[in-house]
């Protein structure tokens, strides 16, 4: 038997099949796989200076080196054209364009990503250009970072330029990767760069990363850019109960609980980039935290410009439930008597609950929430503690992740979802933020000491996968 969704995904016997030019890609982000920290006037951004602090990152672990994909990239497009990747999301680093933030652009560090996008074009992979993944310029922090409102204008400077010069070629674009992570880990809780730990300078960045998001845009519309998109980290935010049953009724303070990490995590950034407007419960949250000074007239005008799509990083469902006396956790902002809650459910090498139905759950929502914009999986991926054992690196539960979320991806196609893409996270093995070296997200195995590549059996299923577009019955 055959079921049809609207959108054109079929399942046929367990086999789920996924609808004509449904993109299948891969995702990366300079600071992590770059290396080359001071190659052709690079200068140092917010991770260059928090991972060489001691304590900052596990085992004193840095970018500095990474993958080398600087000097590799050829090597990794051969890659990715062997795995049939249609698409390829990567990062440009702002210290390489405009090393200190503000001055010149810098031509070489241009030079780099113009011929990764020739690469990539001859082997025929859409190259897909993320223009903030957290790398800020050193000298912008030293100004104040993004709780200051002049770094959302130099972003946008950054953004025409690098348009300026690849715009010819790159037709896909995203302004910001998880503005969320930049304003709340960075500035709220502190276990990312910049470091910094104050609730009221994380809501201000926030706004401002939303404002930048807006200046941006603006900045490519003007250049010809005719496809944007905002990338969020976003969860299903829900009760204990509802990870195994959706349908489950939450109490009325387990409800006020939910909604108000909702409005934080997602409909603080989606109501205002897709609406022109913030939630009044947050509104009520940043004058508690600050005040709403640097919330300025017209400002979200601004942020509200059209945009053709929204990527979605999904790991994990958020749970919570009330907590009466919980104190506000520091990357939550307003979160006063909620508790975060553990799932039941195998976990990865982060210790993050494996939930697949979370990821389709969460796109039938943004489908039903905001029918306006196209969806698109940015990132989506699992570390695991991966061994090489005879040339191969037999890894059966990434497999099986990756299996089951595009299952729910599928699923989300056949409840209506305008489900566009999916790119895994990640391509190569990396430098993990705050974890250093120490967690493997890749499809690819990197030595780091050789700098040797291999695939890994997930990249072989993930390749058999886009051959087939689609997955086989099970």
């Amino acid at each position: 038997m055959t079921i049809v969704g609207i959108r054109g995904a079929s399942i046929t016997e367990g086999r789920a099949d996924f609808p004509t030019g449904f993109v299948w890609g891969a995702a990366t982000a300079s600071y992590q796989i770059e290396g080359a920290v001071k190659e052709d006037g690079r200068q140092p951004s917010i991770w260059d200076t928090f991972a060489g602090t001691p304590g900052k990152v596990a085992g004193g672990d840095t970018g500095d080196v990474a993958c080398e994909h600087y000097f590799h990239y050829a090597d990794d497009v051969r890659l990715m054209s062997d795995l049939g990747l249609h698409a390829y999301r990567f990062s440009v680093a702002w210290p390489r364009v405009r090393p200190d933030g503000t001055g010149p652009v810098n031509p070489r560090g241009l030079d780099f990503y113009s011929r990764l996008v020739d690469k990539l074009l001859e082997a025929g992979i859409t190259p897909y250009a993320t223009l903030y993944h957290w790398d800020l310029p050193q000298s912008l922090e030293d100004a104040g970072g993004w709780p200051e409102r002049d770094t959302a204008h130099r972003f946008a400077d950054y953004a025409r330029a690098v348009h300026e010069r690849l715009g010819d070629r790159v037709q896909h674009w995203t302004t910001l990767n998880e503005p969320w992570v930049s304003a709340f880990l960075g500035y709220g809780n502190g276990v990312h760069a910049p470091g910094r730990k104050d609730p009221a300078a994380a809501l201000r960045a926030a706004h401002h990363l939303l404002l930048g998001h807006g200046l941006a845009t603006q900045a490519l519309r003007a250049g010809g850019a005719e496809e944007i998109t905002l990338v969020l980290n976003l969860a299903p935010v829900i009760t204990p109960a509802q990870v195994g049953d959706p349908a489950a009724e939450p109490s009325p303070a387990d409800a006020e609980a939910v909604n108000r990490i909702d409005t934080l995590l997602t409909r603080q950034f989606l109501d205002a980039a897709l609406r022109g407007r913030y939630p009044a419960e947050l509104l009520e949250i940043v004058e508690r935290n600050g005040g709403l000074a640097h919330i300025r007239d017209g400002d979200l005008t601004t942020v509200n410009q059209p945009i053709e799509t929204v990527g979605i990083n999904y790991y994990n469902p958020c749970v919570v439930e009330s907590g009466p006396g919980e104190a506000a956790d520091a990357a939550w902002p307003g979160s006063e008597d909620v508790r975060f809650c553990a799932v039941d459910a195998p976990v990865t090498a982060m210790g993050w609950p494996i939930v697949p139905n979370g990821l389709s759950r969460l796109l039938v929502r943004l489908a039903d929430d905001y029918p306006e914009v196209g969806l698109i999986v940015t990132e989506n991926g699992a570390a695991f503690d991966d061994v090489v054992e005879d040339g191969r690196v037999h890894d059966t539960g990434r497999t099986g992740y990756l299996d089951g979320h595009l299952r729910a991806v599928h699923a989300a196609l056949a409840a209506g979802a305008d489900v566009r893409g999916y790119l895994v996270w990640s391509l190569l093995d990396n430098f993990e933020w705050a974890e250093g070296y120490r967690r493997r997200f890749g499809i690819v195995h990197v030595d780091f000491a050789t700098q040797r590549r291999l695939l890994k059996d997930s990249a072989l299923w993930y390749r058999e996968v886009i051959k087939r577009n689609g997955l086989r019955g099970n």
